[in-house]
């Protein structure tokens, strides 16, 4: 049995240490926000926070968590994490929206550290979220906006 806290709450789980967090948050949690993509951490679909940054969860295992809190899209609250999820709907930055909940967690995470970002500080936080409808340049235009409206 594992305790992970997802989202503020505990969770007690039947999972081994070798379990991708991933599975762990969809299949014994029960939040299908997160997506599964890849399995390799190299499209982003599965972008959770972990203590507040940014990881990849089919390459973060259960038993690699510890005491650290999780985040999903679910769970993403906050003036950053609200004027994003606010951009994104005003600009209808996505298309499909399969990856959307990475991409989202990604744009949070940079614009938490990052609140002013140039075209490169965007593509180089936001490399490794693929989007396969290419929105990228809805992407950079709704991190840009965000940014913009956090100023004030």
């Amino acid at each position: 049995m594992v305790t992970l806290t997802i989202n503020g709450n505990e969770h007690q789980v039947e999972a081994e240490a070798d379990m991708p967090l991933l599975w762990a948050i969809r299949d014994l949690v029960g939040l299908t926000g997160t997506k599964f993509g890849c399995g390799m951490a190299q499209c982003g679909a599965c972008t959770v926070l972990l203590d507040g940054a940014a990881v990849r969860s089919c390459q973060t295992f259960v038993g690699d968590i510890g005491d650290a809190k999780v985040t999903t899209i679910e769970g993403l609250s906050g003036k950053v994490a609200q004027t994003v999820q606010t951009v994104w709907a005003d600009l209808d930055v996505p298309q499909c929206g399969y990856c959307q909940s990475g991409q989202i967690i990604s744009a949070t995470d940079l614009l938490t550290n990052n609140p002013k970002p140039t075209d490169d500080d965007i593509d180089a936080a936001m490399t490794g979220n693929l989007c396969r409808c290419a929105t990228y340049h809805r992407i950079r235009a709704g991190i840009h906006e965000a940014a913009k409206r956090l100023e004030v």
